[in-house]
Order: C-alpha cells, then structure tokens, then sequence
C-alpha cells in the first residue's frame, strides 16, 4: 500500500494540484488519502504516472 501523502508531498503538491493534473476534485485525493475510498484504475494510474510510482500499489 502506497502513502499518497507523504509520496505526493514529497514531491511539493498540494492536493489542488494533484487533483487538477488528475482531472478530480481536491476532495476526491484528499479521500484517497484518509482511505476513505480508494480510486479507479483509471485514476490511480494518472496518479502513478504523476507522482512517479507503480499505480498497483494502491491495490
């Protein structure tokens, strides 16, 4: 399981900006995040491909 958090602030996003790059609202990372809901394969491999990570950690 991936920390989308700390990898995406590693990187010196904020959710904003992840989510614009992703076509999503804020709110939609920021539940990735918390593991309220996890995302769609489709977008966990735009966030992989944004942040640099194999997107299948997410699953």
């Amino acid at each position: 399981m991936i920390d989308l958090k700390e990898l995406r602030n590693s990187k010196k996003m904020s959710q904003e900006e992840l989510a614009n790059q992703c076509g999503v609202i804020r709110q939609t990372i920021s539940n990735i995040e918390c593991g309220l809901s996890k995302p769609s394969v489709e977008l966990a491999k735009k966030i992989g491909e944004i942040l640099g990570f194999d997107w299948t950690l997410f699953f």
